[in-house]
């Protein structure tokens, strides 16, 4: 099917889009266009769009707006916003109503293959590298999801030898009931649990990224994340692993320095470690997990090539400056604390972490052992400072870590820079949520960086 075939079969009907973001104001401008009956929900008042909801209104959009956006939802066809869990919707279900997403219906008329990417940590970093391999070696390639733009509006305009590269998150995954031709499971740990119902509806939601997959289709799978590699023995599809610890059949491995690949026609070197511009083991694992899937789509001197340059994605161990011998960094995606224990492991030397946000409801117990292993001052900031310290004072192997609270991040920085000396290593690598403070760890990050940009 075709994107103005569905917009044709969707013509008579009434239509909700949940949620006036980035994702879903390009879905509102394609369902106006085709002149269907839409209503625009959102649980922020008018004030928060300004001109947008004169423009939407204009257009004859009919907007529900504030605490009761969720109310008498009765249309044909319900877009749902990723961050919504699909519980808030049943009682619509249950009526008639259609639930679907803008993702949802990409899948259904995308014109190209689909390669999408999904885990707890990484998907970001990943995605980002098949992407810009794919186009190193010629393709055409239109990268969305939780990265780049919405990619519904612009389906028509594909072409079949074009590839669709896709971050998804486990909110997008939970109601799809379609995957991609190759997919991309970097690794599963407890992630999400204050919008996730329990950790086994968060496993399933990653799951469905290769769960109507076909005998044809293809699964990377990360063979040292043991929920990872219990879930890919249900793929109906090939599976290749990337692993560090062992020599799969199919997929990647580490073997004298190097990434390695091992096919149907046998094993090469494809990539030496030196030759990785981006610091940290999670980072090879990064490259490991995009070898495997581009395999047979992009020459192994295209990868080389590009490894060499390829210094990183925003936010994610992003350096910031060098200010009197001290280097700063800005991993403000780190949301949980398994990314900030990947964060920390990148480095070889002792750091000064600045962490801290908002709790998404999982253990912190596992990030206590790491921080006191690999940083020499603890800076925390929002409203998880004192789990966090908890999580570090109980290790087995705290032994007086200097930790200090502070009520800004402003503050924070401020001190990390006057504790801070020539060869040290400061770090803002939240291990929480940014929504104590900000709207989102892209903004924390900006915040952060400008902090860091400020000193003299």
């Amino acid at each position: 099917m075709k994107l103005r075939e569905y917009l044709s079969s969707i013509q008579d009907k009434t239509v909700a889009v949940i949620g006036v973001g980035v994702s879903n104001t390009p879905l509102l401008e394609l369902l106006l266009d085709a002149g269907i009956s839409v209503t625009a929900c959102d649980k922020r008042d008018r004030s928060a769009f300004g001109e947008l909801a004169d423009h939407l209104e204009g257009r004859g959009c009919r907007l529900q707006l504030g605490e009761e956006y969720l109310d008498h939802l009765t249309q044909d066809i319900i877009f749902r916003t990723p961050g919504l869990h699909p519980k808030y919707l049943e009682e619509a279900r249950r009526r008639g109503s259609e639930i679907t997403s803008e993702m949802e219906v990409f899948f259904k008329v995308c014109p190209c293959p689909i390669l999408a990417v999904t885990g707890s940590d990484g998907k970001t970093t990943t995605t980002t590298i098949i992407a810009k391999l794919l186009e190193a070696a010629g393709k055409t390639v239109h990268v969305g999801g939780n990265i780049g733009h919405p990619l519904l509006a612009e389906a028509d305009a594909m072409q079949p030898e074009d590839w669709a590269v896709l971050e998804l998150s486990s909110f997008q995954l939970m109601t799809m009931d379609r995957s991609p031709h190759i997919a991309v499971l970097t690794n599963v740990a407890p992630n999400h649990l204050d919008v996730h119902t329990d950790m086994a509806e968060y496993i399933a939601a990653k799951e469905a990224i290769f769960a109507y997959q076909g005998a044809e289709d293809l699964l990377v799978c990360n063979w040292d994340n043991e929920i990872a590699r219990t879930s890919s023995k249900k793929a109906a599809g090939k599976v290749k692993y990337f692993t560090r610890k062992e020599e799969p059949e199919r997929g990647t491995f580490l073997r004298d320095g190097a990434i390695w690949v091992r096919n149907e026609e046998g094993e090469r070197q494809v990539l030496p470690l030196d030759g990785i511009r981006l610091p940290g083991v999670h980072n090879v694992e990064n490259y490991m997990a995009a070898i495997a899937a581009v395999d047979g789509l992009v020459p192994d001197q295209v990868i080389r090539d590009f490894a060499k340059e390829f210094g990183g994605v925003e936010h994610r161990i992003e350096f910031v400056r060098e200010l009197r011998g001290v280097k700063w960094y800005n991993d403000a995606i780190a949301s949980s604390p398994s990314r900030t224990i990947a964060c920390l492991n990148a480095f070889d030397q002792k750091i000064i972490l600045l962490a801290g946000g908002k709790d998404k409801g999982i253990s912190y117990a596992p990030l206590g052992p790491v921080v006191n292993d690999h940083v020499k001052e603890l800076i925390l900031c929002g409203a998880t400072a004192k789990v966090i310290r908890e999580a570090v004072e109980q290790a087995e192997n705290y032994r007086g870590l200097p930790i200090t609270e502070v009520s800004s991040w402003k503050q924070a920085v401020e001190l990390a820079a006057s504790h801070a000396a020539a060869g040290d290593v400061v770090v803002m690598s939240p291990a929480s949520t940014s929504f104590d403070m900000f709207r989102n760890f892209m903004e924390k990050g900006k915040v952060y960086k400008e902090l860091v940009q400020q000193l003299v």
